[in-house]
Protein backbone atom coordinates (compact mmCIF):
# COMPACT_ATOMS: atom_id res chain seq x y z
CA UNK A 1 0.00 0.00 0.00
CA UNK A 2 3.07 2.43 0.90
CA UNK A 3 4.62 1.59 -1.88
CA UNK A 4 2.00 2.01 -4.78
CA UNK A 5 1.01 5.52 -2.64
CA UNK A 6 4.08 6.63 -3.26
CA UNK A 7 5.03 5.91 -6.67
CA UNK A 8 1.73 5.61 -8.55
CA UNK A 9 1.26 9.12 -10.05
CA UNK A 10 0.61 7.95 -13.34
CA UNK A 11 -1.22 5.17 -15.48
CA UNK A 12 -4.43 3.36 -14.72
CA UNK A 13 -5.45 1.32 -11.52
CA UNK A 14 -7.89 -1.33 -11.28
CA UNK A 15 -8.70 -2.79 -7.62
CA UNK A 16 -9.91 -6.59 -8.81
CA UNK A 17 -12.43 -8.30 -6.54
CA UNK A 18 -14.89 -11.07 -6.68
CA UNK A 19 -17.64 -9.41 -8.82
CA UNK A 20 -14.79 -8.53 -11.22
CA UNK A 21 -13.63 -11.83 -11.57
CA UNK A 22 -17.24 -13.48 -12.37
CA UNK A 23 -17.72 -10.26 -15.03
CA UNK A 24 -13.99 -11.51 -16.38
CA UNK A 25 -15.31 -14.98 -17.42
CA UNK A 26 -18.13 -13.41 -19.36
CA UNK A 27 -17.14 -9.99 -20.71
CA UNK A 28 -14.33 -10.66 -23.65
CA UNK A 29 -14.20 -6.58 -23.79
CA UNK A 30 -13.51 -6.53 -19.96
CA UNK A 31 -11.13 -9.27 -20.46
CA UNK A 32 -8.84 -7.78 -23.04
CA UNK A 33 -8.40 -4.76 -20.95
CA UNK A 34 -6.40 -6.27 -18.29
CA UNK A 35 -2.97 -6.24 -20.13
CA UNK A 36 -3.32 -2.23 -20.46
CA UNK A 37 -3.57 -1.45 -16.70
CA UNK A 38 -0.51 0.19 -15.18
CA UNK A 39 -1.53 -1.76 -11.63
CA UNK A 40 -3.90 -4.68 -10.22
CA UNK A 41 -4.24 -4.75 -6.75
CA UNK A 42 -6.42 -7.44 -4.59
CA UNK A 43 -9.41 -5.53 -3.39
CA UNK A 44 -10.45 -8.78 -1.63
CA UNK A 45 -9.70 -10.47 1.82
CA UNK A 46 -11.65 -13.66 -0.17
CA UNK A 47 -8.96 -13.45 -3.54
CA UNK A 48 -6.35 -12.66 -0.33
CA UNK A 49 -7.23 -16.35 0.51
CA UNK A 50 -7.72 -17.81 -2.85
CA UNK A 51 -3.99 -17.13 -3.81
CA UNK A 52 -2.77 -18.42 -1.57
CA UNK A 53 -4.42 -21.53 -1.47
CA UNK A 54 -3.48 -21.49 -5.37
CA UNK A 55 0.25 -21.12 -4.39
CA UNK A 56 0.60 -17.37 -5.41
CA UNK A 57 0.58 -15.50 -2.01
CA UNK A 58 0.03 -11.83 -2.44
CA UNK A 59 2.09 -9.43 -0.26
CA UNK A 60 -0.79 -7.17 0.81
CA UNK A 61 -4.70 -6.62 0.10
CA UNK A 62 -4.98 -3.01 -1.39
CA UNK A 63 -8.60 -2.21 -1.46
CA UNK A 64 -9.35 0.89 -3.33
CA UNK A 65 -11.00 2.36 -0.25
CA UNK A 66 -8.00 2.13 1.62
CA UNK A 67 -6.22 3.54 -1.28
CA UNK A 68 -7.66 6.74 -1.98
CA UNK A 69 -7.91 8.36 1.72
CA UNK A 70 -4.05 7.58 1.85
CA UNK A 71 -3.46 8.75 -1.43
CA UNK A 72 -4.94 12.25 -0.90
CA UNK A 73 -3.78 12.28 2.75
CA UNK A 74 -0.13 11.83 1.30
CA UNK A 75 -0.77 14.44 -1.53
CA UNK A 76 -2.79 17.14 0.47
CA UNK A 77 -0.21 19.87 0.19
CA UNK A 78 1.16 19.15 -3.41
CA UNK A 79 -0.54 21.35 -5.49
CA UNK A 80 -0.01 19.53 -8.81
CA UNK A 81 -2.14 17.10 -7.84
CA UNK A 82 -6.18 17.83 -7.91
CA UNK A 83 -9.00 15.57 -8.53
CA UNK A 84 -12.30 15.33 -10.00
CA UNK A 85 -15.12 12.84 -9.19
CA UNK A 86 -17.21 11.42 -11.53
CA UNK A 87 -19.78 8.34 -10.45
CA UNK A 88 -22.13 8.08 -7.42
CA UNK A 89 -26.05 8.79 -7.22
CA UNK A 90 -27.50 12.42 -7.38
CA UNK A 91 -25.49 14.54 -5.03
CA UNK A 92 -23.27 11.83 -3.96
CA UNK A 93 -19.80 12.95 -5.79
CA UNK A 94 -20.59 16.40 -4.61
CA UNK A 95 -20.67 15.75 -0.90
CA UNK A 96 -17.61 13.59 -1.31
CA UNK A 97 -15.92 15.86 -2.59
CA UNK A 98 -17.02 18.45 0.31
CA UNK A 99 -15.72 15.75 2.35
CA UNK A 100 -11.92 15.12 1.01
CA UNK A 101 -11.25 18.53 0.74
CA UNK A 102 -12.76 19.66 4.43
CA UNK A 103 -9.92 16.84 5.24
CA UNK A 104 -7.19 18.41 3.23
CA UNK A 105 -7.73 21.80 3.52
CA UNK A 106 -7.43 22.57 0.17
CA UNK A 107 -9.75 22.65 -3.38
CA UNK A 108 -7.98 19.07 -4.07
CA UNK A 109 -11.30 17.68 -5.96
CA UNK A 110 -12.05 20.52 -8.51
CA UNK A 111 -14.86 18.68 -9.92
CA UNK A 112 -17.92 16.45 -9.61
CA UNK A 113 -20.36 14.89 -11.84
CA UNK A 114 -22.38 12.54 -11.16
CA UNK A 115 -23.90 11.77 -15.02
CA UNK A 116 -27.57 9.61 -15.65
CA UNK A 117 -26.89 5.19 -15.55
CA UNK A 118 -26.93 5.52 -19.38
CA UNK A 119 -24.66 8.73 -20.21
CA UNK A 120 -22.90 7.01 -22.69
CA UNK A 121 -25.69 6.52 -24.71
CA UNK A 122 -25.96 10.29 -24.83
CA UNK A 123 -23.67 11.91 -27.02
CA UNK A 124 -24.44 15.42 -25.76
CA UNK A 125 -24.35 14.24 -21.63
CA UNK A 126 -21.00 12.33 -22.76
CA UNK A 127 -19.53 14.94 -24.06
CA UNK A 128 -20.76 17.17 -21.23
CA UNK A 129 -19.00 14.95 -18.86
CA UNK A 130 -15.71 14.94 -20.94
CA UNK A 131 -15.77 18.43 -21.17
CA UNK A 132 -16.20 19.28 -17.32
CA UNK A 133 -13.56 16.76 -16.55
CA UNK A 134 -11.12 18.81 -19.03
CA UNK A 135 -12.17 22.19 -17.92
CA UNK A 136 -11.84 21.28 -14.37
CA UNK A 137 -7.78 21.31 -14.47
CA UNK A 138 -7.71 18.10 -12.11
CA UNK A 139 -4.87 15.73 -13.17
CA UNK A 140 -6.57 12.53 -11.18
CA UNK A 141 -10.25 11.20 -11.98
CA UNK A 142 -11.78 9.44 -9.24
CA UNK A 143 -14.61 6.77 -11.35
CA UNK A 144 -17.78 5.11 -9.98
CA UNK A 145 -19.82 3.59 -12.83
CA UNK A 146 -19.74 -0.05 -11.75
CA UNK A 147 -16.91 -2.92 -11.98
CA UNK A 148 -16.40 -3.07 -15.96
CA UNK A 149 -18.04 -0.12 -17.02
CA UNK A 150 -15.95 2.57 -15.44
CA UNK A 151 -12.91 0.38 -16.79
CA UNK A 152 -14.09 0.55 -20.27
CA UNK A 153 -15.07 3.99 -19.57
CA UNK A 154 -11.52 4.54 -19.12
CA UNK A 155 -9.67 3.29 -22.20
CA UNK A 156 -12.55 4.49 -24.63
CA UNK A 157 -12.29 8.07 -23.69
CA UNK A 158 -9.09 8.19 -22.24
CA UNK A 159 -7.11 10.48 -25.03
CA UNK A 160 -10.08 12.79 -24.84
CA UNK A 161 -9.24 13.56 -21.41
CA UNK A 162 -5.88 15.51 -22.09
CA UNK A 163 -5.64 16.22 -18.44
CA UNK A 164 -5.81 13.22 -16.39
CA UNK A 165 -2.42 11.42 -15.78
CA UNK A 166 -3.89 8.92 -13.19
CA UNK A 167 -7.31 7.21 -13.19
CA UNK A 168 -8.24 5.64 -10.58
CA UNK A 169 -11.68 3.74 -10.73
CA UNK A 170 -13.17 2.82 -7.22
CA UNK A 171 -16.52 2.03 -7.58
CA UNK A 172 -18.01 2.31 -4.02
CA UNK A 173 -15.34 4.37 -2.61
CA UNK A 174 -17.24 7.43 -3.75
CA UNK A 175 -20.05 6.61 -0.71
CA UNK A 176 -17.78 5.82 1.65
CA UNK A 177 -16.26 9.11 1.41
CA UNK A 178 -19.53 10.65 0.98
CA UNK A 179 -20.67 8.77 3.87
CA UNK A 180 -24.12 7.50 2.34
CA UNK A 181 -22.40 4.19 2.98
CA UNK A 182 -20.64 3.74 6.74
CA UNK A 183 -17.22 1.69 6.41
CA UNK A 184 -17.48 -1.51 8.30
CA UNK A 185 -14.61 -2.23 11.35
CA UNK A 186 -11.99 -3.31 9.67
CA UNK A 187 -12.60 -6.45 11.42
CA UNK A 188 -15.11 -7.00 9.66
CA UNK A 189 -13.18 -6.28 6.29
CA UNK A 190 -10.44 -8.24 7.24
CA UNK A 191 -12.22 -11.22 8.20
CA UNK A 192 -13.88 -11.14 4.28
CA UNK A 193 -16.85 -10.59 5.96
CA UNK A 194 -17.20 -7.08 3.62
CA UNK A 195 -20.51 -8.46 1.09
CA UNK A 196 -22.11 -9.55 4.15
CA UNK A 197 -22.21 -6.23 5.80
CA UNK A 198 -23.13 -4.50 2.49
CA UNK A 199 -25.77 -7.24 2.10
CA UNK A 200 -27.12 -5.91 5.33
CA UNK A 201 -26.78 -2.50 4.48
CA UNK A 202 -27.91 -2.97 0.83
CA UNK A 203 -30.25 -5.34 0.57
CA UNK A 204 -32.29 -4.48 -2.37
CA UNK A 205 -29.16 -3.48 -4.43
CA UNK A 206 -26.81 -6.00 -3.37
CA UNK A 207 -28.85 -9.35 -3.18
CA UNK A 208 -27.79 -11.08 -6.71
CA UNK A 209 -24.66 -9.21 -7.05
CA UNK A 210 -23.27 -11.60 -3.66
CA UNK A 211 -26.01 -14.35 -3.54
CA UNK A 212 -26.66 -15.23 -7.23
CA UNK A 213 -23.69 -13.98 -8.98
CA UNK A 214 -20.64 -14.33 -7.31
CA UNK A 215 -21.35 -18.08 -5.42
CA UNK A 216 -19.90 -19.67 -9.18
CA UNK A 217 -16.16 -18.17 -7.87
CA UNK A 218 -15.80 -21.02 -5.47
CA UNK A 219 -16.70 -23.58 -7.90
CA UNK A 220 -14.27 -21.85 -10.37
CA UNK A 221 -11.79 -21.99 -7.47
CA UNK A 222 -12.20 -25.56 -6.99
CA UNK A 223 -11.59 -26.14 -9.99
CA UNK A 224 -8.82 -24.35 -10.52
CA UNK A 225 -7.08 -26.28 -7.54
CA UNK A 226 -7.72 -29.32 -9.32
CA UNK A 227 -5.95 -28.11 -12.49
CA UNK A 228 -9.41 -28.05 -14.61
CA UNK A 229 -10.20 -24.72 -15.08
CA UNK A 230 -9.81 -23.05 -18.79
CA UNK A 231 -9.74 -19.89 -19.43
CA UNK A 232 -12.83 -18.79 -20.86
CA UNK A 233 -11.27 -16.61 -23.77
CA UNK A 234 -7.95 -18.13 -24.35
CA UNK A 235 -8.61 -19.57 -27.61
CA UNK A 236 -10.19 -16.12 -28.89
Amino acid sequence: MDELVETFRQGVMLTLHVDMIMKLQKDEEFYNLLPRFDVITCDSQVLTVAARLLGTPLGERVSGSDFFPRFYSRYKNDPSVSLFICGGGPGIAETARANVNAKVGREMVVGTNSPSRDFETHPDELARVIDEINQSGASVLVIGLGGGRQEKFIFKYRDRLTGIRLFLPLGGTIDYEAESLKRPPAWVTNGGFEWLYRLLREPRQRWHRYMVHQPPFLYLLARQMMGLYRDPFAAS
